[in-house]
């Protein structure tokens, strides 16, 4: 495991503190820029018990053996999970999925943190990301922040650091990782052979992972065909649209309809395009067809679907009345 190169200096910077480490960090940054690569970085050299100069973990001792496994005994990671533990009776069964870290979650780190190390060091838990925690498990955690056992460290990573409750962020050391500039997103994605990068980096917002990501995405077809549709409206066959994109997951369409109206705002308000450059002729020509008060009123549309995307009633029916909202503006 390595750093990015855009995370050289805040690694260096955060282990400044090294002999006065606090009992829990909050990573901060957007999404797509590596912060759980530095969290598990920062994980392993907490743990390896010959780490290098820099703090970087050696690579080849008992303790980085097991974390390089996943088995490590002083190492636990919280993301999210089903509020049902339990196995469905029926096999072909769909299981809700509740974007959510519970109180169940929380309250099994109560033996990991109060118990003795197994390799005479700290006990770190990984905790991402922290805006998903519910009231119940954030409450729980507050708990453990305020009186922490000796040895127990806790890593946290915020992709929306406002959505965190204030009473943890104020318990934590807030360090914020760094999103490269364009020259080192592009270069690095130049070192990952991905092609077209500069295109790929701007629809991800200038995030390297995620642009990476859009760029190995298999349904990238799909994507192309709603864009054009969209570049033309007139002839936007909404059913036909809906059905090609059903079966795909809600929140990647949603976020495929923010970066259009966001494009399109940005060209009415600043003369600007962010996300697609390459179509900005196209986005030129409905920006100057359709109505300011229109275009806010579909961008508030899709941020209220985006909030509900992950378990969305009907997503058919959904995409169907996202794409009504842009073709009757």
């Amino acid at each position: 495991m390595a750093l990015y190169p855009w995370q050289q200096q805040a690694w260096q910077q955060l282990n400044l503190s090294r002999q006065q480490w606090p009992h829990a960090v909050l990573l901060s940054g957007p999404q797509g820029t590596g912060k759980l690569d530095f969290a598990l970085q920062l994980a392993q050299s907490l743990l390896c018990e010959t780490p290098h100069a820099d703090y970087a973990p050696c690579g080849s001792c008992p303790s980085c053996t097991w974390f390089a496994a996943g088995t490590h005994p002083d190492f636990r990671e919280i993301t999210p999970r089903s509020d049902d533990d339990k196995e469905d009776e029926k096999p072909d069964s769909k299981k809700r999925v509740v974007q959510q870290i519970n109180i169940k979650q929380v309250r099994e780190l109560t033996d990991f943190v109060n118990l003795s190390s197994h390799r005479q060091g700290y006990r770190v838990t990984l905790l991402h990301p922290a805006e998903v925690l519910n009231h119940a498990a954030a409450n729980a955690l507050l708990k453990t922040l305020e009186e922490p056992a000796p040895g127990a460290i806790f890593i946290l990573i915020t992709h929306q650091l406002s959505r965190v409750l204030p009473t943890i962020r104020s318990r934590c050391r807030l360090f914020p990782l760094p999103t490269p500039d364009q020259t080192q997103a592009a270069a690095w994605l130049a070192q990952q052979q991905v092609a077209d990068a500069p295109r790929w980096l701007a629809r991800a917002g200038n995030l390297p992972l995620a642009a990476k990501a859009l760029a190995d995405n298999e349904h990238l077809p799909a994507w192309q065909t709603l864009l054009e549709a969209l570049a033309a409206p007139r002839g936007f066959d909404v059913l036909k649209q809906a059905e090609a994109l059903h079966k795909l997951e809600l929140p990647m369409v949603v976020s495929w309809l923010q970066k259009w109206a966001y494009d399109l705002l940005s060209l009415k308000l600043a003369k600007q395009v962010r996300y697609h450059p390459d179509l900005q002729s196209a986005l030129q020509q409905q920006a100057q067809k359709l109505p300011l008060d229109g275009l806010l009123a579909w961008q508030k549309q899709l941020n209220l679907a985006q909030r509900s995307a992950h378990h969305p009633l009907n997503t058919k029916l959904a995409i169907e009345q996202l794409l009504i909202g842009y073709t009757d503006l």
